[in-house]
């Protein structure tokens, strides 16, 4: 699709500098580590992690939007054999996408070899705006498959898949961050969106609250599902982030590349 990479770039370190200067001005917990090492290994993570999909696009013929536009020239999937209102299906590619998401976060935590990559996610002893981007390149590679699958069942319009991943991507850096929302406009955001005081709850070193809210944008999955929690047990700023295991080993780039391999 013209100019997907302009427009997701450009959304993308508009927002990261929008919520890395309200955590910096209004954090809501003082950071265990120091900033500098955790945002090093994030970010390089995420580099390692584009890599990985621009590999991913020698093996398919397009990522996500791209394959969104292939499904809608040859006309594979749902939406492209019925004649709907193109807003009524970007809504519903929206929402359907949204829910998967949602899901495969769940089996993440739910199948032993996956939690095993997704723990990269865990690991992060501190919950900012880097944390939205802090996954293993094997999860973000299988979560991409996962997508392209989709896109070739449902058939979405090229720009209606844009809008989910431009969505998804600031919604995820919106609650990661940490930031202090007053708490009656987080009660009123939280009824749509999930924020960063319900996703934070996520990253619990507590088994119970880890797997719980699971949603990356709407809470309406948690509240559905019986998977929400609205209160840590030891509050928003005594509650432990991580895993069980606390020390300094998340923050190393390599160390954290090699942990689904590594028995803890």
């Amino acid at each position: 699709m013209e100019n997907e990479t302009t427009i997701r770039l450009t959304v993308f370190i508009g927002l990261f500098v929008l919520f890395a200067g309200l955590e910096t001005l209004l954090p809501k917990r003082k950071r265990v580590q120091p900033r500098a090492g955790r945002w090093f290994t994030n970010w390089a993570l995420i580099v390692v992690d584009s890599l990985t999909l621009r590999l991913l696009a020698f093996v398919v013929p397009a990522l996500a939007v791209g394959a969104a536009v292939d499904a809608g020239i040859n006309g594979y999937g749902l939406f492209n054999a019925l004649d709907w209102n193109p807003w009524i299906e970007g809504i519903l590619t929206i929402l359907f996408f949204d829910f998967a998401i949602w899901f495969q976060h769940l089996i993440t935590h739910k199948i032993p070899i996956l939690w095993r990559l997704h723990r990269v996610h865990h690991a992060d002893r501190d919950m900012d705006v880097t944390t939205a981007v802090r996954f293993h390149p094997i999860e973000i590679f299988l979560s991409m498959l996962l997508k392209i699958g989709l896109v070739y069942v449902i058939g979405p319009a090229a720009w209606a898949m844009l809008a989910f991943e431009v969505i998804l991507n600031g919604t995820a850096m919106f609650n990661h961050a940490n930031i202090n929302l007053p708490p009656w406009l987080d009660r009123l955001i939280r009824t749509v969106l999930v924020t960063p005081d319900m996703h934070r709850i996520h990253h619990s070193d507590k088994r119970r609250e880890h797997d719980s809210n699971y949603g990356f944008s709407l809470s309406l999955w948690d509240k559905l599902f019986g998977t929400y929690i609205a209160q840590p047990e030891d509050g928003e700023e005594a509650m432990t982030v991580g895993l069980r295991w606390q020390d300094d080993r998340p923050a190393r780039l390599g160390w954290s590349l090699l942990l689904p391999f590594r028995k803890l």
